[in-house]
């Protein structure tokens, strides 16, 4: 299915960062006539509902309360649907690990729900948006979202004639998304003597909300079925946000936290013989084992090509593209005039 035939888009966890923006570009750049958000949250989706951006649009716009749990409610959710966007999750670290069995059912019984009610409902496109805690896990959140994208992507096996097809969207920490390193320190810098970093050497992946949303976007109309997208974006330190944010206030190393890593990975030594590139980033295909027929044979027609610009492990430590504090600087006064 060509975007130009995608008519309607259901995001579960569409009252999320991502959901929001993602469903605002798509009302202001495409012509879908109906867009449904899917979330848990009665009073996210009434706040989204009465958003001057969103009441403009109203006529294409559709809320059903209900939980990635609940398959029957997907399955109710998900009728005439063409593509479905999976950002609903978990995703605290700390939580999941003293709440595992609600990770679990969330992330990962949820997910094989949204599997199975896609394929009841005949969607024709499934992208899940996944983590990079998910490649080489060490913590709760990250296993169940491995888990996750182990569920969606084998799930295009076992499609035959049915249109479904199923693909995963990788990325690293958004810039500034609810819960993240950059608004905790903006919300407590003022009150703290020093800023509380784990440890000095400590780097991440990073991406703002809307270049994770056009990388969606992307991903959509490049998928066969099958591949985990993972795009090309940069590492900082977070010293340097650190200083970014003030530059006068000293730092105290804390120590690491259980199920936090010093760097990020999000592609593995493991996966580089299945790593390809396309034009937006790089695309982890099956094992050979599992690799679906229709895949195997569009890899080079679609624009796929060996990953070569990767000789080690996709890791935020020793990444090739970095942000400095100047950068830094300026993504952090961009967040705060847009949280104004």
């Amino acid at each position: 299915m060509s975007s130009e035939q995608i008519k309607s888009i259901l995001i579960t966890g569409g009252t999320g960062s991502f959901g929001k923006a993602f469903a605002k570009h798509l009302l202001e750049n495409t012509k879908i006539d109906r867009l449904v958000i899917f979330s848990r949250d009665e009073l996210k989706q009434f706040d989204m509902q009465n958003d001057p951006t969103f009441q403009q649009h109203s006529s294409r716009m559709r809320y059903f309360i209900g939980d990635v749990r609940d398959e029957g409610r997907l399955k109710h959710a998900f009728k005439a649907i063409d593509m479905v966007v999976h950002a609903a999750a978990l995703k605290q670290i700390v939580a999941a690990e003293y709440n595992p069995s609600e990770a679990i059912k969330t992330n990962v019984m949820g997910a094989q729900n949204v599997v199975e009610a896609a394929v009841y409902c005949k969607v024709s496109k499934v992208i899940a948006l996944s983590t990079d805690k998910a490649a080489a896990p060490i913590n709760l959140y990250g296993a169940t979202k491995l888990c996750s994208d182990k569920l969606f992507i084998a799930a295009n096996n076992f499609m035959g004639s049915n249109p479904t097809r199923f693909s995963v969207v990788r990325y690293g920490n958004v810039f500034g998304s609810r819960g993240s390193v950059v608004p905790y320190f903006l919300q407590n810098q003022r009150q703290w003597e020093s800023f509380p970093v784990t440890d000095m050497a400590m780097t991440r992946f990073s991406l703002s909300l809307q270049e994770g949303v056009d990388f969606v976007m992307k991903c959509s109309g490049q998928m066969c079925g099958g591949e985990l997208f993972v795009p090309r974006i940069p590492s900082y330190r977070i010293a340097d946000l650190c200083a970014a944010i003030d530059c006068k206030k000293p730092i105290s190393v804390i120590g690491i936290r259980p199920g936090e890593k010093i760097h990020e990975v999000m592609i593995t030594e493991a996966d580089l013989p299945l790593t390809y590139e396309w034009s937006a980033g790089y695309a982890i295909m099956p094992h050979h084992g599992i690799l679906n027929l229709r895949i195997a044979s569009q890899l080079h027609e679609v624009g796929y090509v060996k990953a070569q610009t990767l000789t080690s492990e996709y890791s935020s430590g020793t990444n090739i593209a970095w942000l400095d504090q100047s950068s830094l600087s300026r993504m952090i006064k961009e967040f705060v005039q847009g949280s104004l």
